[in-house]
């Protein structure tokens, strides 16, 4: 860690570190310049809005609460301890964590026999469903940077991910000499912010205009037209047939083709389908060019939290340890059904990089290790304010594509124990 300490005229002197990686998003970005000041942050370069809302938060002094009345730490622990204790089969739930507190998390589940899942399990169940049942092709972040010359996004505009553009598309440098005047980009769907996706030299994106949900009707047509088949009709969800076919040309002349995809904003019934569009149509242009799919997601640490359970447990998320043993189902061990179908009698909620997200409020004794700011819609039976990993202590994250797993530093002081820490000292009382 690069550290400078500069001389100011107030009480005490700010310091500035280098390289920090932002753990408030799936690309991590691993750039910025931070400054603190009296445990108070400041962005000095390199920073999104996203990045520059979550670390310039002023530290918060709140307690541990029992039923709302302030308590101990220790006490919290304890009465978390009685709750679990008495639970058949607890849910744990949330998991915005880091990789040591994950490894907690299953270590927990193992020994109460609990159902994991996390905040994002919905949009990660609609990757793992396609992954498992035919699998796919995807790229890197490095790879798109240095290789890729058409780029498509279907159903995203990456805004979610502030700096993807800066970091992945117009990037000043290229291993092999790709120029971004050489790169083209095709928007496919609804509303999309499109901004981005003009280039340096002011080259306007391509943007194909449908419904979200008529995306993967749009795929099947270019996979037809790439394998050299003829369409029947003049459009094909408002897409003009000849729009299609002169990208369906370019995706086969490309030299190295990707297709993005954010599974969280592919959000109605059966996505794993439109999903699984992109990937038949990337194995059958691998025949004849290079092409590959990126999906982005990793926020609130999902990506993360998805592979420490697939190493662990040797599924994804959404497994049940209640048998003894882990016991995966993607539909029926999701937080939203183990509720509604009484399949749990307890919840552990776990949010240490955001403060928005408020667990789901159940009939059933409910834990709550969340950032000190959380504003609840309901009183939690135990409440235990937590640090946050990148910020308050140091910890690990996998980016979005899973390939790179950066080190995440401390850059302040906090009275708030961190996840892995209480978790470790839970499981030592149960």
């Amino acid at each position: 860690m690069k550290e400078l300490s500069l001389d100011k005229t107030s009480n005490s002197a700010a310091t500035i570190t280098r390289d920090v990686p932002c753990p408030f998003c799936g690309i991590l970005c691993d750039d910025l310049v931070i400054q603190n000041q009296g445990e108070t942050l400041k962005i000095l370069e390199n920073g999104c809005p996203k990045a520059i809302s979550a670390f310039e938060t002023k530290l918060v002094a709140t307690s541990p609460k029992i039923n709302g009345t302030t308590a101990s730490l220790d006490d919290a622990i304890s009465a978390m301890s009685d709750i679990l204790k008495n639970s058949r089969t607890p849910l744990i739930s949330g998991l915005g964590t880091d990789a040591g507190g994950m490894r907690q998390v299953m270590h927990l589940a193992d020994k109460t026999g609990g159902i994991v899942d996390h905040m994002h399990g919905d949009a990660l169940t609609r990757n793992s469903l396609v992954l498992q049942d035919l699998g796919w092709i995807t790229t890197s972040m490095t790879e798109i940077r240095n290789r890729a010359d058409l780029i498509i996004f279907a159903g995203t505009d990456a805004t979610k991910y502030p700096r993807f553009f800066e970091r992945t598309i117009w990037n000043k440098k290229s291993m092999f000499k790709l120029k971004n005047e050489e790169r083209q980009i095709v928007y496919i769907g609804n509303k999309l912010e499109t901004k981005s996706g003009i280039n340096p030299n002011g080259k306007r994106p391509s943007v194909l205009s449908c419904k979200t949900e008529q995306i993967g009707e749009v795929i099947s047509s270019l996979h037809a037209l790439v394998t050299g088949a003829t369409l029947d009709v003049s459009k094909v969800a408002g897409i003009e047939t000849k729009t299609l076919q002169s990208l369906a040309d370019k995706m086969k002349a490309a030299k190295y083709g990707v297709i993005v995809w954010s599974p969280s904003e592919l959000d109605f019934p059966h996505a794993e389908l439109t999903i699984q569009n992109f990937c038949e149509i990337v194995k059958y242009l691998t025949r004849f060019t290079r092409f590959a799919g990126f999906s982005l997601s990793g926020n609130d640490g999902s990506t993360t939290a998805n592979n420490v359970c697939a190493w662990q447990s040797g599924y994804p998320l959404r497994v049940n340890f209640n048998k003894g043993y882990p016991d995966y189902d993607a539909q029926r061990y999701s937080t939203r059904n183990a509720l509604k179908n009484k399949e749990v009698d307890s919840l552990l909620w776990i949010s240490s990089f955001s403060s928005n997200v408020n667990p789901p409020r159940a009939s059933i004794p409910t834990i709550v290790l969340a950032k000190p700011d959380t504003k609840l819609n309901f009183k939690p039976d135990v409440f235990i304010p937590v640090s946050t990993p990148g910020v308050e202590h140091t910890g690990q994250l996998f980016r979005t594509d899973s390939v790179v797993s950066l080190p995440l530093k401390k850059l302040r002081e906090s009275s708030c124990a961190s996840v892995h820490s209480v978790l470790k000292q839970l499981i030592e009382r149960i």
